[in-house]
């Protein structure tokens, strides 16, 4: 059977969803979209209800633990289990963050890659291994990150962040992931222009996005939580890159905090009417 491939509006799939979503896509979720890692070992009643849901709904990956920024060596079996997840229930889309999250361990965290040339060649290097493993183009994430590029327990940086995504995406030729909130998000913390980044993104590379919400610490930051409502200049991101990009996948992201599922797909809704927009306007 071929792939199966992600458009409209999509959901994370968490455990607490199982029972409450439609058994098959009821015209408000287009696909659902969850971590490869969660879920490549369960068998059982969590199991059988997971292969059902692939069975009738598109679904993408977003993985946690490929740590592609990482100075230890690839962990090819890893990837290769991740192949055979995407096989076995016909994913194309297999999406990881543009960061770090391992060296000797497992860090439990998403660990912001230093901005330098040789950063590029290294990622850029690891990524073309994983594409030729999972015979399939992956999509990075721009990630959210906090502290500040010039500390001492970071490279002095080489290029600023959207240049260092551009060029792996280019070395690398992958796509991106662009998290709309993850680029709010840095834009306070670290002082630039959100619409400028994201109009700075190579538009033919975005696969798909994310939105989300953020924990606001202080006036100067912000903490992505995916565990709030998407705020209403984060919801005006959405519409630049759109007009950016054209209108690709989005996925709303609700990590914690869950309300109902009704309440869920009013934000669901909220996606879908702000690309509804989009394309009237540009049927003008």
């Amino acid at each position: 059977m071929p792939l199966s491939k992600v458009q409209g509006v999509g959901l994370g799939l968490r455990r607490e969803l199982l029972d409450q979503l439609p058994p098959s896509p009821d015209g408000r979720i287009d696909f659902l979209e969850v971590a490869p890692e969660n879920w490549m070992a369960m068998g059982g009643r969590l199991g059988a209800k997971f292969r059902a849901l692939t069975e009738r709904y598109p679904f993408s990956t977003h993985g946690l633990s490929l740590s592609i920024g990482s100075p230890a060596p690839l962990d090819v079996d890893f990837v290769t289990r991740i192949k055979q997840f995407l096989d076995e229930h016909r994913i194309e889309l297999y999406s990881e963050h543009l960061s770090a999250c391992s060296d000797d361990g497992h860090l439990y965290d998403l660990m912001p890659v230093p901005f330098t040339e040789s950063g590029v060649r290294w990622i850029a290097e690891r990524v073309r291994q994983v594409q030729d493993i999972l015979e399939r183009r992956i999509a990075l994430e721009n990630v959210s990150y906090y502290a500040p590029v010039t500390t001492p327990e970071m490279p002095v940086p080489e290029l600023d962040e959207a240049t260092f995504i551009r060029a792996v995406l280019e070395e690398a030729d992958c796509n991106l992931l662009l998290d709309v909130n993850n680029a709010y998000v840095n834009s306070v913390n670290h002082r630039y222009d959100a619409e400028a980044f994201i109009r700075s993104m190579p538009a033919e590379r975005i696969q798909y996005m994310h939105i989300a919400g953020h924990y606001r610490e202080a006036e100067d930051l912000l903490v992505d939580t995916h565990g709030a409502d998407v705020i209403d200049p984060v919801w005006q991101l959405l519409d630049v890159a759109y007009d950016h990009a054209g209108i690709c996948p989005t996925l709303l992201e609700r990590d914690f905090n869950l309300p109902p599922l009704p309440e869920l797909l009013t934000e669901v809704d909220t996606v879908r009417a702000h690309q509804n927009e989009v394309a009237r306007v540009g049927a003008r």
